[in-house]
């Protein structure tokens, strides 16, 4: 299996197991925080011990602040993830984090210097546009924190994923864990952990110890063998599938806005995807420690 197929196959198994996160939070009928606080911890809990190897803590040392920096950004975007879906419908969540790709292409050009291509820039004006029809059926105050918390947690994806490309050397499992630890502790203050019903513990023990480690794990090892913005791109099979479960486990229907501004994000981010897997080079050779993101640029 070459470097590609192996990203390919690694990114579409987290996405699948991803795609349960908003239905499961809906499972677990608690607070935003207390949410936050117990998914986080059981992630640290679950994952902690696996990174306390030698090669681990000799990774963290390498890079400490790059090693922070994710760790922190893998934080927010569980903590922006579980309050916009506290907020809205899980369906606009997760057609807004399909933005992903945008992000980490905005990213790779601003912080890595890198070039973005025209095809790409024209997928930021349209996708803009969807997103907007989206907020556009927000009717209350409520609704709009919801679309606003998760355009928070698209941008700390993309944001996240651009900074795993740069540094494909750096273990990704303490850095999962060191996430769920700084989610925990920043929720902590606001949370009732301990004032749960028992079938909440069930739904948070799933999401914290099994689901979201499992997922994190495979899609930021991706990283390591495709570009940031092309491991995004299959954020809108979280969209489809996501949305699916919320209406056949929860019977939570989308909003005409949803449909129509998520049609639209996702029909520009299939285009865009098609277009850069053809301009991408054939030759798809073994990630090198340090080595820069290769995000498509126009000849």
């Amino acid at each position: 299996m070459n470097d590609s197929a192996r990203g390919l196959l690694l990114v579409s198994s987290g996405i699948v197991v991803l795609s349960f996160d908003g239905l499961l939070v809906r499972l677990a009928q608690a607070d935003g925080w207390s949410i936050v606080f117990w998914r986080g911890l059981l992630m640290f809990l679950a994952l902690g011990a696996f990174s306390l190897s030698a090669k681990s803590r000799a990774s963290l040392k390498a890079q400490p602040l790059i090693s922070a920096a994710s760790a922190l950004l893998l934080a927010f975007t569980s903590i922006f993830f579980v309050l916009a879906v506290i907020h809205t419908t899980v369906a606009n969540v997760v057609v807004v984090l399909s933005t992903a790709p945008l992000f980490a292409a905005l990213f790779t050009r601003f912080f890595l210097g890198e070039s973005v291509a025209l095809h790409t820039w024209l997928a930021i004006g349209v996708a803009a546009l969807g997103i907007m029809v989206v907020f556009a059926g927000a009717f209350t105050a409520t609704e709009l924190a919801g679309n606003g918390y998760a355009l928070l947690s698209s941008a700390a994806v993309g944001a996240n994923l651009t900074l795993l490309r740069r540094h494909p050397a750096i273990e990704r499992m303490p850095l999962i864990a060191l996430g769920g630890l700084a989610a925990a502790l920043i929720a902590w203050p606001k949370a009732e952990p301990l004032g749960l019903e028992m079938t909440s513990y069930w739904a948070l023990a799933i999401m914290g110890l099994i689901q979201m480690p499992l997922a994190t794990l495979l899609i930021n090892n991706a990283t390591r063998y495709l570009p940031s913005a092309e491991v995004a791109l299959f954020y809108l099979l979280e969209s489809v599938l996501g949305s699916l479960w919320a209406w056949y486990f929860l019977n939570e229907t989308p909003a005409t806005s949803t449909l129509y501004g998520g049609a639209l994000v996702i029909a520009t981010l299939v285009v865009h995807a098609g277009l850069s897997l053809r301009r991408r080079p054939a030759s798809h050779g073994p990630s090198r420690p340090g080595a820069k993101p290769c995000l498509v640029a126009d000849k």
